[in-house]
């Protein structure tokens, strides 16, 4: 009979169960599309703990992220080098995140990460734009991005300093349908309107959003 192949230690396996919302068989899962992406760069044996980062191209290319406008920062975010290039422990963490078992706080940390843009620890009118951008696809005009960003730092500023925190973004999230409700003095004629006024909506669900459903894919 032959021996199976060891992936993983026993150790290392109790510490990825202990670091993400996985089971040790959606783990193993996970691990084989990792290797999917480049089974010339991923060995098969990690318990010596191999230096491998698959680069951002193959990793935005995947089914989760590549309909995704957030998909470059999302990589950026959960990459250890920043620049979207993922290890197999940044893989793991990024679809732990993604899947339904992560709780909505969690989410709304790495939400509030991606859509800050500049790395400052706040969200400013320019990261507002991108965002808006991104949610849109640019379907707004400029005067219409402005106005919307300016809504949002007017109902969700709560210190008044032009920006938002982490708490900021936090309590904007959680009171996103009266915010939603109060917005609604915009024209609402044409399918642009009503992504204006709905744009807070999906801030999660379209950016950490497991789109295909992890626990099934894995």
């Amino acid at each position: 009979m032959g021996n199976k192949q060891t992936i993983f230690t026993q150790q290392q396996l109790d510490a990825y169960q202990d670091c993400t919302f996985f089971t040790r068989k959606e783990i193993l899962r996970l691990f084989y599309r990792y290797r999917d992406l480049a089974p010339q760069l991923v060995p098969l044996d990690y318990t010596t703990q191999p230096d491998v980062r698959l680069p951002y191209e193959l990793i935005g290319s995947m089914p989760e992220l590549k309909d995704n406008p957030f998909r470059q920062r999302i990589a950026e975010v959960f990459s250890e080098d920043g620049e979207g290039n993922m290890t197999l422990d940044d893989f793991l963490d990024m679809f732990s995140v993604l899947s339904e078992m992560a709780p909505r706080d969690l989410k709304a940390y790495y939400a509030f990460k991606i859509y800050d843009f500049n790395n400052d620890d706040f969200i400013c009118q320019s990261d507002l734009e991108k965002t808006l951008n991104k949610l849109t696809r640019n379907e707004l005009t400029e005067d219409e991005v402005r106005m919307v960003c300016e809504k949002v730092l007017n109902e969700a500023d709560m210190d008044n300093d032009g920006r938002l925190s982490l708490e900021d973004f936090q309590h904007m999230i959680t009171r996103a349908p009266d915010f939603l409700s109060g917005t609604r003095n915009c024209k609402e004629r044409t399918e642009r309107e009503r992504k204006k006024k709905r744009w807070i909506e999906p801030f999660l669900p379209d950016t950490l959003k497991d789109r295909s459903a992890v626990r099934n894919r894995v």
